[in-house]
């Protein structure tokens, strides 16, 4: 079952018609039985359910064994009335015995995901190392269960926030379990904290009309994203990356462009699609993109793009990495050594490494993924190193806000980004080459009158999509410009309270036009096979 599918549909309308039918006190259950249902119909299988239980048991287990070593010590200190170094002693000891249960905790789940994800990319880099011998290692063909990248990141954070004394553990098992499993989330994100979704998902939610319209208009932009944009244009992204000996120059540059547009209007129409669906129930999940391609450097871009995902490794890899007790030692010899610039850039430089290890290998377990996040690394570290040359030629320039320098600042953020997306579908070996024939060899003349045909593309299809994208960007703009003149009170910010602002009869044409552009534009019918979510995979 995906997100696109009858089945899909039929499992989400029945589901919201009894949940607002049932008690309020029994709808969480009604969205576990349907979390469930949807795993099932996914095709996870007897093996990925059990994979996923044990991730669900052993993190609630350990979760409430943290939670019960916190409430012994908070006891203790009270009725043996402990205070001053005793009491530090006593809170640190128990705070080992904490943080041991969480290590566990955390050793068990990423292992499951490095075993299951990783073992192949694993086996192929050691078979390079021992092939000379005449000996190889063997694939191995394990299901992937699914969602394990997303569920993982949750799992994980949830037993470090309570090692960390952000909560109290969650003592009812199946309320965890929706925590975990809730449907459509688990497929490709926002990757959720407990603290902020935990409650959200169990509480009563009474029926509403407008929250109905919110999720309706959000899930058909994000179908029209999907279907119109993503699925239209895919066959002219794979077209030009996996046949870099044909597409050479100027296809190289329509490549960047192309490949982008379809990862963004893919990944975004899923979670608006996500998103809009937990709208109708009445259920506020993190918002994951905020108008990326509006930022005006790359560090602010990643902080619009896979919001959640990003914030995950800020706080859970960067500030514990940057702050551990072996970058300290780092950053106080080198501080000894080359002085105090020296010292305050090793704890910047180690955790900005290890975050973008961490960001390229989950997103996929390839040499691709890892360069492409060490690219973004090393253009973030280097904007940070010269940002204060920068600094003084704006000023000296005069070069500093206003329309005409933002707006420079955001193509070049945006042509960066489409460049460091290069490292995800292009063989590394051939980068360079590549690159540099879009200066040496770019011929517009060689854009044929065959190309729509060599790229998979009909004319209708690329009408269609280009009109379809420039209007994503007219609502992008739109929704930006909104949102910069929306009040704190307003109910809805952003595009949305443009929406709300007519009246009914209208709103209901642009919900029907909508629908309308979604059926008659959309990619599907006889013969076609509905394409995964990109993001499905990671």
């Amino acid at each position: 079952m995906q997100l696109i599918s009858y089945e899909f549909l039929l499992l989400t309308v029945l589901l919201l018609f009894l949940y607002y039918v049932v008690p309020g006190r029994f709808q969480w259950i009604f969205l576990l039985l349907g979390s469930i249902l949807f795993y099932a119909g996914a095709g996870a299988g007897v093996t990925g359910f059990c994979f996923f239980g044990v991730s669900i048991l052993s993190t609630w287990a350990v979760g409430r064994k943290i939670g019960a070593i916190t409430e012994e010590s908070r006891k203790e200190v009270r009725e043996r009335g402990l205070a001053g170094q005793e009491k530090r002693q006593y809170i640190q000891r128990m705070k080992r015995r904490e943080k041991r249960w969480m290590h566990a905790g955390l050793f068990l789940n990423f292992a499951l995901l490095l075993v299951l994800k990783y073992t192949n990319f694993i086996l192929e880099n050691l078979n390079v190392l021992i092939r000379p011998s005449g000996y190889e290692f063997e694939p191995v063909r394990w299901l992937l269960p699914l969602g394990i990248s997303y569920y993982t990141l949750q799992v994980c954070g949830y037993l470090i926030d309570l090692s960390n004394r952000k909560y109290q553990p969650e003592k009812n098992l199946a309320r965890y379990a929706l925590f975990v499993s809730y449907f459509p989330q688990i497929t490709q994100g926002p990757v959720c904290r407990f603290d902020e979704t935990g409650a959200e998902l169990c509480r009563p939610h009474s029926f509403r009309a407008r929250n109905l319209e919110k999720g309706l208009l959000r899930a058909l932009w994000g179908l029209f994203k999907k279907l119109v944009v993503a699925d239209r244009i895919a066959p002219a992204a794979l077209a030009i990356a996996e046949a870099p000996d044909s597409f050479r120059g100027i296809y190289v540059l329509i490549g960047m462009f192309v490949y982008t547009i379809w990862m963004y209007s893919d990944f975004t129409g899923g979670i608006d699609l996500i998103l809009g669906i937990s709208e109708a129930f009445g259920i506020a999940l993190p918002e994951n993109f905020n108008h990326p391609f509006f930022s005006r450097s790359m560090a602010e871009f990643w902080r619009r793009w896979h919001m959640t995902l990003m914030r995950w490794l800020r706080e859970y890899v960067f500030f514990p990495v940057s702050m551990s007790g072996f970058v300290s030692k780092l950053s106080g010899a080198a501080r000894k050594r080359f002085g105090n610039g020296a010292a305050r850039r090793v704890p910047l430089y180690i955790a900005s490494v290890t975050v973008w290890l961490a960001a390229g290998l989950w997103h996929g377990a390839s040499w691709h993924f890892v360069c492409w996040g060490m690219a973004n690394c090393i253009v973030l570290l280097l904007s940070q190193e010269l940002s204060p040359v920068f600094k003084k030629w704006n000023e000296k320039t005069g070069f500093k806000d206003g329309k005409v320098p933002d707006t420079i600042r955001i193509i070049r953020t945006f042509l960066l980004f489409c460049m460091l997306e290069m490292f995800e579908y292009y063989p590394l070996r051939r980068i360079p080459e590549l690159f540099l024939s879009m200066f040496t060899e770019f011929r517009p003349l060689a854009l044929s009158a065959g190309m729509l045909e060599e790229l998979g593309l009909t004319a209708a299809d690329a009408a269609v999509t280009g009109i379809a994208a420039v209007f994503m960007i007219l609502i992008g703009i739109l929704g930006v410009r909104a949102e910069a003149r929306a009040d704190e009170k307003e109910q809805e910010k952003g595009i949305r309270s443009r929406y709300f602002s007519f009246p009914v009869p209208v709103r209901i044409l642009i919900l029907y036009g909508l629908f309308l552009a979604v059926l008659i534009l959309g990619v599907y019918g006889q013969g076609y096979d509905a394409r995964s979510f990109i993001y499905n995979q990671y």
